[in-house]
């Protein structure tokens, strides 16, 4: 696996599977951080479809999602992995990292990921990973229409 860090400054395009609306969750505060330091972040929670967040309207499903990512951040729970599996999976086109966030572990799905050439994060927060390393703001990508 490549350095956490070459991993964030390599991304541009972050899909936050689980992204939440309330400010004082992780799901939210954590996506917040990387918009505030360029990154494009596209959210996702099938509970707020439509709802703008970040500047762009949530889908449902990764699968929704009309421009390519860089890297997915799973704000879900272990056990709720494996539900998410064929969405992974079915992106296209697919994205280079998925990145589980802090608490999330699921090496039966890792390995499923890795076995169809995706780089996997497990247990590490991105917000965390950025700012410990002093990582520069990335340039925005331009958004897709």
């Amino acid at each position: 696996m490549r350095d956490l860090g070459e991993i964030l400054r390599e991304a541009r395009v972050v899909a936050v599977l689980g992204a939440h609306h309330e400010a004082g969750r992780p799901a939210f505060y954590v996506p917040d951080y990387l918009a505030s330091v360029g990154y494009r972040i596209l959210p996702v929670n099938p509970m707020l479809v439509g709802r703008v967040l970040w500047g762009v309207p949530t889908v449902a499903r990764l699968t929704d999602l009309t421009e390519a990512v860089d890297l997915v951040d799973v704000f879900r729970r272990s056990e709720a992995l494996p539900e998410h599996l064929d969405e992974l999976l079915g992106m296209s086109p697919a994205p280079r990292t998925v990145w589980f966030q802090s608490g999330v572990r699921n090496d039966t799905v890792a390995s499923r990921l890795t076995a169809a050439g995706l780089e996997v994060v497990q247990d590490r927060c991105t917000l965390a990973e950025h700012r410990g390393r002093r990582l520069p703001p990335v340039t925005p990508p331009q958004a897709s229409r």
